[in-house]
């Protein structure tokens, strides 16, 4: 198709709806060969090779879950196109696996459902809306099915719950088995994962798992890492992230044991700002700049637009 401007125009595929086996052709650039095309078939789906990087201190949850392919992709096709027999984007081309640092037989491509919810999201708000469900999950496999009574080894495994997150606060127990998000169904981690990523902060999501071997839908309000359901800005993402820090809210009983009003606890510390400074996990921010600090919103309204040295 193409536009009035004579641009090519995209059609967007689902992949979702991608089966393995499925004949796929890549397009891009590679060794500077301009407008290649390969062609091969999906050999699986939702595929995690940790090519990324874990660190939560500077927000960075990695999300793998590519298509891979046997069509021949070498450097320069990274960001070229993976489209079906249809002409319908399916995937960008972005990893292959190789002892050699070209193409030996298997390629990978962020499915296209996710690379355009990431896309939206840059445009909107120059920042991912990365959502979470705040459970801790792994593959359900026969041993675990076995220990845990489990009939049926399908879904992914409930490890752990984060306290005050979506999946707690919607009735999510440990040792449930999450088996669909809204109507797809999710088999490994990777499946969960990018079907959580493909929303933001404050959307609502139906989750199937089963307790007990007895199905059971939960609605959940998915949240941000902060455990609030507001669209992260890419100023203030920007400012939490240089202290290289994870936070909690001071409970109750916390604030009465410790004779303090407010605060907030440093429950992880990674490269940044407050290590630098010499401060470390466990402390208590009280304030900063004489500005009483009670939750994540305080923080980053203290430290927005400072320049220099802040008081904490």
């Amino acid at each position: 198709k193409i536009k009035e401007n004579n641009l090519p125009s995209i059609v967007y595929g689902n992949s979702d709806n991608v089966k393995v086996g499925e004949w796929v052709l890549a397009v891009g650039n590679p060794f500077n060969l301009t407008s290649t095309v390969t062609a091969g078939i999906i050999s699986a789906k939702a595929r995690n090779i940790n090519i990324l990087s874990n660190d939560r201190s500077k927000g960075q949850n990695a999300v793998e879950a590519y298509l891979q392919t046997d069509a021949a992709v070498n450097p320069g096709n990274s960001g070229g196109a993976l489209v079906n027999a249809k002409g319908e984007l399916v995937g960008i081309n972005s990893a292959i696996a190789s002892n050699t640092g070209s193409y030996t037989g298997y390629s990978f491509a962020i499915p296209v459902n996710l690379a355009r919810k990431v896309v939206a999201d840059l445009l909107e708000f120059g920042e991912v809306q990365r959502a979470y469900i705040g459970v801790s999950i792994r593959d359900l496999d026969y041993k675990l099915a076995k220990e845990k009574s489990i009939n049926d080894i399908k879904g992914v495994y409930v490890n752990g719950l984060a306290q005050g997150g979506s999946g707690e606060e919607a009735g999510i127990k440990e040792g449930d088995v999450i088996t669909k998000v809204g109507e797809v169904d999710v088999n490994n981690v990777p499946e969960l994962q990018e079907q959580i990523s493909r929303y933001r902060p404050g959307d609502k999501v139906n989750v199937t798992l089963k307790r007990n071997n007895q199905e059971k839908i939960m609605k959940l309000i998915l949240k941000n890492k902060n455990g609030n359901t507001d669209v992260v800005e890419k100023a203030r993402a920007e400012v939490v992230s240089a202290l290289g820090a994870t936070f909690e809210p001071i409970g109750e009983s916390d604030m009465k044991k410790l004779n303090i009003e407010n605060g907030l606890k440093i429950v992880k510390l990674g490269a940044g700002k407050l290590l630098n400074s010499g401060i470390k996990e466990g402390f208590i921010i009280l304030s900063v700049d004489k500005k009483k600090i009670t939750s994540m919103d305080d923080l980053r309204a203290a430290l927005e637009n400072k320049k220099g040295g802040v008081l904490i």
